[in-house]
């Protein structure tokens, strides 16, 4: 199990395999193709020594899942965090196959990680680290076998130490990895993609719902890359971000609080909010803050059988993976909250990491303008997919969603003589 919220009745790869077996019951998979997709077509598991700077020698546990290459090559994080196990990049595996089929992105879904904490380790620490855990990996990963990117605990560094350890092992292939530092072939507008992903898919639930963005008050709950990223463009479009939360707690202002401020704090590593004038709450009560829209962006299973009935929102957008167990889904529904899911709302870092992919292999430069241009075409277009199969099936957006991606990726399977 990884980043479940104490309480929470589900663990993540139970609420992931929930959404894929209700897909499945739905579209009428067959035995045969529901075997070979309910499970992934490779796992691997490494450890890492590495010396410390204390001269000790400390062995970390690392993870790669390759769930499906049934559309294209592999893609997904590498998640640096203490709670990381195999269940756990299991269902996150899972998650990118169905994520980026919805997004009709020519790839497949994989996932991994590292058990430690980052904050708890030195940059040489962090290096050795990630530059051991290429040696499990090489034989399994490439730019069009397994493409790595950033994930919770990683960023641009680590990718940048990774496509350096490919080039001197290997050949120099930027491919290997996205989320790269512009200077060594990453794109533009990456690392605000699934922040600012999550603010236009919520605009694009707006205007189907035709209800009014502008004033809308917003409560985020994780304040992280995703997170502030997702505060800073919702308030660029004319929502009040009326409460946030990180691991020490949160912060409400009815009136709006201070983003930039916030942001400022988040990026220079202060933890808490002294000195802001707010009302401070626990993430127990930021449940309870009344808002129009609810944006969970940190660990999975935060909303579920114990405090769903807690949520005061007209929208529950999931910037984080499996924010909700089935059990909360239900809940919402029936007090008629929106849910607009995982594989919606949070693509925007893929989509991008697919385009910076795209350049890397055309050796090309794309513009900012074309990045955001084709990520909202993109987001759009699955929103779209969904929607439509919603009104069509009678069904919610998640199952719709679903059901959507598992055809495609069950289609591929087919095309490519399997059964």
């Amino acid at each position: 199990m990884t980043h479940l919220e104490e309480g929470s009745d589900a663990t993540e790869l139970e609420t992931v395999r929930h959404a894929f077996d209700e897909a499945a019951d739905a579209v009428g998979l067959s035995d045969d193709l529901r075997e070979r997709l309910s499970r992934p077509e490779r796992e691997i598991a490494g450890q890492v020594p590495v010396r410390m700077d204390d001269g000790s020698v400390r062995v970390f546990e690392t993870y790669r899942v390759q769930h499906s290459s049934a559309r294209g090559p592999y893609k997904g994080g590498m998640r640096y965090h203490p709670e990381i196990d195999l269940d756990g990049a299991r269902a996150l595996a899972a998650t990118m196959t169905w994520k980026t089929a919805l997004n009709d992105l020519p790839f497949g879904g994989a996932k991994g990680g590292v058990d430690c904490e980052p904050k708890s380790l030195s940059v040489t620490e962090m290096q050795a680290i990630t530059r051991g855990l290429m040696g499990p990996l090489e034989h399994a990963i490439g730019p069009m076998t397994d493409i790595m990117a950033p994930d919770m605990g990683s960023g641009p560094r680590e990718m940048a130490w990774m496509m350096d350890w490919w080039g001197r092992s290997r050949e120099h292939a930027p491919a290997i990895v996205t989320g790269k530092p512009v200077a060594l072939g990453g794109t533009l507008g990456r690392v605000e993609a699934t922040g600012e992903g999550v603010a236009f898919m919520i605009g694009e639930h707006a205007r189907a719902g035709e209800w009014d963005i502008a004033g809308a008050r917003v409560v985020i709950q994780g304040f992280g890359n995703v997170g502030s990223h997702a505060a800073i463009a919702l308030e660029r479009m004319g929502c009040t971000i009326v409460g946030v939360s990180d691991v020490v707690g949160g912060v409400v202002d009815p009136a709006g609080l201070d983003v930039a401020e916030l942001v400022r704090r988040a990026r220079a590593g202060i933890v808490g909010h002294e000195g802001m004038r707010v009302d401070r709450v626990s993430n127990a009560e930021l449940l309870a803050v009344e808002c129009d829209i609810r944006v969970p962006a940190a660990i999975g299973g935060v909303l579920h059988a114990g405090n769903a009935d807690t949520v005061r929102a007209r929208v529950v957008v999931e910037a984080a993976n499996s924010p909700l167990t089935p059990a909360a889904d239900a809940i919402l529904a029936e007090r008629g909250i929106d849910v607009v899911p995982d594989v919606l709302a949070n693509a925007g870092g893929v989509i991008v990491s697919y385009l910076e992919w795209t350049q890397n292999t055309q050796n090309a430069q794309w513009s900012r303008e074309q990045v955001d241009r084709e990520l909202q075409r993109r987001m759009r277009a699955a929103y779209r997919a969904a929607c439509g199969r919603a009104v069509a099936d009678g069904c919610a957006t998640r199952g719709a969603a679903h059901r959507v991606a598992v055809e495609r990726v069950a289609e591929a399977v087919v095309l490519r003589g399997h059964p």
